[in-house]
């Protein structure tokens, strides 16, 4: 599995820790990264010519005084703005500040707010920040953001931690933030993607011995990576060789959920697709989509009715439109006494929270965070301020691999480095959106591919299908009827025709 790696704060610590040590001086890394952070505003606003430096008292702040320093010998208006509290601790970070002030650099209290500039640059925390705020670090934090001017963040955004993603309620809104050394995985998933504004990456002379032995937290992929994860096709094969993929759903009221993750299925290249599901939703189903295959399944004979239809199948993508009612906790129990791979969403995530219970490794579960929340017994807020941490405690819980939807989705899986899906789009928050991903995921399980890496290659193929629909009209009033033709034609990179 390719990717570009994320890591943790203390992975973070450790490369630096080994690059100083390589280079006989650490503070040749925070030259490095402040040369960095001018080159950035050079190259993203070249007119910039009245610059605020928020500095902190660590090496972020020292990083912040480095660049000021370049700015203000380049004839721009430089000002630092920092604490009473936050004079500089650090060695590295009194020195640099020193050669500031050594060429006339000016400092100033900023409990009064911000100075007026054309860019303000938030070097607060970096890496350091693990907690709330005080009164007169949150003042400041939410002068940056009330600036009304571009804002850069050196390596994090302050009032993020670098480790989880968890966010101070004033926590710096960024229009660009340049990493150094390493992505940082709590920048990657989660609300914290409306505060790093545009990633850049600046890897101060990182080399591959430095990274020897040190662990990576997770991986992020984006679309460029699907041709090499999706399964292709022998040119003598036929429908039997691609998976068949039973979707169980659709109570009264919800026929709609189930047929769109059939049609899914399809789209993303299963051979066969049955579904069961309410006898009113038989003659939508053969409107919509005839080379689908339903079965009317009544109140009190589930078991009978999906028999045939659980034995013949592949996968069961069980849960769209299910409802938690009898006839929808009879499809559940049958689906999960049929020994077959699962993918599971919905009602049947609903359904499983209320008698948890082991799937094994073979499933997939799909919550969005509500739903993550009813399985770990907590609330969204807290699977939201650690997406890592709750995508980890359900895999645990249910032994199964788990696909932790919303902004930054993640893929965890026992034995398995997370995977961050670098696609997506706010258009795509809309009912049925999640009834397609799992039609997607069950087709490719059924086409396979093992259970973890269907998740990922099922997940990427849907963002990046949300993406490339969104990029016709715009993303809000994107509909997931939408993504169905750019399934087919993503699914098929890579193919030869």
């Amino acid at each position: 599995m390719s990717g570009a790696p994320l890591h943790d704060v203390e992975a973070v610590r450790a490369i630096e820790a080994r690059m100083a040590a390589r280079l006989g001086d650490a503070g040749l890394l925070m030259a490095r990264a402040g040369q960095a952070a001018w080159q950035t505003v050079l190259d993203r606003w070249p007119a910039a010519l009245r610059i605020a430096v928020v500095c902190g008292p660590g090496n972020n702040g020292g990083d912040g005084y480095v660049l000021a320093r370049h700015a203000l010998e380049a004839g721009r208006d430089v000002v630092v703005v920092r604490l009473e509290e936050h004079a500089p601790r650090s060695e590295l970070a009194r020195h640099a500040a020193g050669q500031f002030l050594a060429v006339g650099g000016r400092v100033v209290e900023g409990s009064g707010g911000l100075p007026t500039a054309d860019l303000v640059v938030d070097a607060l925390f970096g890496i350091g920040f693990a907690r709330e705020p005080s009164a007169d670090v949150a003042t400041l934090l939410r002068a940056i953001n009330g600036a009304g001017v571009p804002v850069l963040a050196l390596d994090v955004p302050s009032g993020v931690d670098a480790d989880c993603g968890a966010l101070a309620a004033d926590a710096v809104r960024a229009d660009v933030t340049l990493e150094f050394l390493l992505r940082k995985r709590g920048l990657a998933t989660g609300a914290v993607l409306d505060h790093v504004g545009e990633y850049l990456l600046a890897d101060l002379g990182v080399t591959e011995a430095d990274r020897e032995g040190i662990p990576i937290a997770a991986k992020w992929l984006d679309a460029g990576l699907l041709p090499a994860l999706l399964p292709h096709r022998a040119r003598d094969s036929h429908k039997g060789h691609h998976g068949r993929v039973s979707c169980l759903g659709g109570d009264l009221g919800h026929g709609g959920a189930i047929i769109m993750a059939a049609e899914a299925a399809l789209r993303a290249g299963a051979g066969l697709v049955d579904v069961g599901t309410r006898a009113e939703h038989v003659a939508a189903l053969l409107a919509r989509r005839p080379e689908a295959m339903p079965h009317a399944v009544n109140a009190g004979d589930a078991a009978m009715a999906l028999a045939d239809l659980t034995r013949s199948a592949d996968v069961i993508a069980l849960g769209p439109g299910l409802g938690r009612d009898a006839w929808g906790q009879g499809l559940f129990e049958v689906a999960l006494g049929s020994g077959k791979p699962l993918v599971v969403d919905a009602d049947a995530l609903n359904l499983l929270a209320s008698a948890p219970r082991s799937l094994g490794a073979e499933c997939i579960l799909t919550p969005h965070p509500g739903e993550a929340a009813r399985l770990l017994g907590t609330d969204a807020s807290s699977v939201q301020r650690d997406r890592f941490a709750a995508a980890q405690a359900l895999v645990q819980r249910f032994s199964a691999v788990v696909v932790l939807k919303g902004a930054g989705t993640l893929v965890a899986a026992p034995n398995e480095v997370s995977r961050v899906i670098g696609a997506g789009n706010p258009g795509m928050a809309v009912g049925g959106m999640g009834d397609v991903l799992t039609g997607v995921i069950a087709a490719l399980r059924g086409q396979g591919l093992s259970a973890v890496d269907a998740a990922t290659a099922g997940a990427l193929l849907h963002a990046a299908a949300g993406d490339a629909a969104a990029a016709v009209d715009g993303p809000i009033g994107l509909l997931p009827g939408d993504l169905m033709s750019e399934l087919r034609r993503l699914r098929n990179a890579g193919e030869e025709v």
